[in-house]
């Protein structure tokens, strides 16, 4: 049995003033965790045994499907240079040398490390498929590290790798993880939606996350209400109402006219009397091409056209050229690319790479954009504006792509519904990727196949936040006075409330009922702290257990208090009945959330 007399748990009656969001304040205000510097943080006994708690789930479920491994977090230079990525990862990778002057880094994920274990151990079809997991410490050099546990240098993952001989055993793996994923959020209490991603610099042609609603988050996700389509806007889609093109003017031709001070979207459609639907947009970066083999990074002129109405969404135009990064053009790149200013910035008469980020200006085009026509565009003119501008015939492009967000209250992409897309706030808490062949065909695995052939395994990488999912649940389950979690993550299912440890019968009898409780299977702690019954009352509101039981007063003739923390309310109880009440009512707690996943 824990005794709070005996706990280091220290509880804070003000939130940091650097918190931004609830879990920050709850978790540091409820004696979880203490910030080391920016973005580490150490766990303390209420935080760490939550996480055990969680790490326990994530390991049993795993385990259905997966073996698991324990790899270094100290890497060597050279197997990420075989798959490409010592450069890719820029400075988001910790990397040091050891004192032989050797290039090491600390691993922000183990693609590598497994496939070089494939590579060296896997001979035969025979010995696939293979799903290998672990969990372990990851290290991201964080630019801004923030929003507490949200955002941090250092955090623990799980994450598991897959080998198959086709695409049809990826197919299973991948479908394997979803459903263990499902399990593993719906047994921790999580309200989540899965949704289609963006690989990024994981790769692969195919990416699901698992997120959970919370204005916290830093992903924007797309869904309709009516037919459940859910996608991260980096990947979303949505179908729109056709446009009324504009009546040609003259000969129907681009025509250059003079639009002073009109450098603005809504301006220019002020001047010309149309929709900005009918303006075409110019969005102009620098684009950061890694080099490979040996070759420096180069940064290319990327310019992106699409309706004045939208806005490019920078994950989606990454992905399609195939940058690492984008910045915005300067004054002077504008002039070497546009010979015109930003604000009258168009497409007309500008020269084109073939191929994305080769020398020259990269030009792409948002599909909605194609087969429209009598647009207006800026002319690279200080002032001046084109009107009549039909893409394709005035002007073409390097690649024609989905480039623009989705807008909350556009039509929902799928076939035959008719609802509305809703884009709200949420917290990623896992993802899971097929790879393909992007590693082991770069690190050089192969194995037999049934013919005696040589091929290359394919593969899928699967990744759970561990911190993720404490801070998701206190996200989503939080009030004025602290948080709630559920029983199978939280520090401990109930606390034993002595209002007064002075008095000897209320003191015997709180032992008593924990001991009781503790021999029912519940993880219970005793608060026989010699504090007021106020403080501790506020106290047990605050640290996220979801049941507390005061006993009090009314315990003389039998009686003791249930508070049920998510409900805030209390209820009287007989002392011989409450042990069995709190066991039905947490059994009751997760079989509601298992249906409600």
């Amino acid at each position: 049995m824990h005794r709070w007399s005996k706990l280091f748990v220290p509880t804070l009656r003000e939130a940091p003033a650097d918190a931004e969001v609830a879990s920050h304040r709850f978790l540091v205000r409820a004696g979880y965790i203490r910030q080391l510097g920016a973005g580490i943080y150490n766990y303390l006994f209420l935080g760490q045994r939550s996480l055990n708690k969680v790490i326990a789930i994530v390991r049993e479920e795993m385990d259905k499907i997966g073996q698991e491994f324990y790899l270094p977090a100290i890497h060597p230079r050279e197997v990420w240079e075989q798959s490409g990525r010592w450069s890719a990862m820029g400075d988001n990778m910790f990397r040091l040398k050891d004192r032989k002057g050797a290039d090491l880094c600390l691993g922000m994920t183990h693609e590598e490390i497994m496939t070089a274990i494939a590579r060296n151990e896997l001979r035969s079809y025979k010995q696939l498929p293979q799903i290998w997991y672990q969990i372990q410490s990851k290290f991201r050099d964080e630019p801004r590290p923030k929003s507490g546990l949200l955002r941090v240098r250092q955090f623990t993952m799980k994450d598991s790798y897959s080998f198959d001989i086709d695409k049809e055993g990826l197919d299973k793996s991948f479908d394997l993880h979803d459903v263990v994923y499902r399990r593993i959020f719906t047994r921790c209490g999580l309200k989540f939606v899965a949704v289609e991603a963006d690989s990024g610099a994981m790769g692969g042609s195919q990416s699901q996350e698992f997120m959970v609603y919370t204005e916290a988050g830093e992903d924007l996700i797309a869904s309709c209400p009516v037919c459940g389509y859910a996608a991260n806007t980096e990947k979303a889609i949505s179908r729109l109402e056709p446009v009324t093109e504009m009546e040609p003017t003259g000969d129907g031709m681009p025509e250059l006219v003079h639009t002073p001070g009109c450098a603005a979207i809504a301006d220019v459609a002020e001047f010309f009397k149309i929709s900005p639907a009918s303006d075409i947009k110019c969005v102009a970066y620098m684009a950061l091409k890694r080099g490979t083999g040996g070759a420096p990074d180069t940064w290319h002129g990327v310019a992106a056209f699409l309706r004045g109405d939208h806005q490019v969404n920078e994950t989606k135009l990454m992905g399609a050229v195939g940058a690492a990064e984008l910045r915005t053009m300067q004054a002077e790149e504008l002039e070497q690319y546009f010979k015109g200013p930003a604000g009258f910035l168009g497409p007309v008469g500008l020269k084109h790479t073939a191929e994305p980020l080769k020398d020259g200006l990269t030009v792409v085009v948002d599909r909605l954009l194609e087969n429209r026509r009598n647009m207006v565009a800026g002319a690279n003119k200080l002032d001046y504006h084109l009107r009549n501008v039909t893409p394709g015939r005035d002007f073409s492009w390097t690649l024609c792509e989905d480039i623009r967000n989705v807008n909350e209250g556009e039509g929902c992409p799928m076939r035959g519904c008719e609802g509305k897309i809703v884009v709200g706030k949420a917290v990623e808490v896992g993802h899971i990727f097929k790879l393909g062949y992007k590693y082991s065909e770069s690190m050089g695995a192969r194995v037999l196949d049934v013919n005696g052939k040589e091929v290359t395994p394919i593969m899928g990488s699967y990744g759970i936040g561990i911190e993720r999912i404490l801070t998701a649940a206190v996200e989503q389950s939080n009030d004025q006075n602290g948080f709630w979690l559920p029983a199978s993550i939280a520090p401990f299912t109930v606390v034993v409330t002595v209002t007064n440890v002075s008095d000897a019968a209320l003191r015997e009898t709180g032992e008593k009922l924990a001991a009781e409780l503790e021999a029912a299977g519940l993880d219970v702690l005793l608060d026989d702290r010699d504090e007021r019954a106020g403080v501790k009352f506020k106290d047990a509101d605050l640290v996220g257990i979801p049941y507390r039981i005061n006993v009090g007063k009314k315990a003389a003739g039998g009686q003791v208090e249930l508070v049920t923390r998510a409900k805030a309310s209390s209820v009287d109880v007989a002392l011989h009945d409450v042990v069995a009440l709190v066991k039905t009512r947490v059994e009751e707690d997760a079989l509601l959330t298992a249906v409600g996943a």
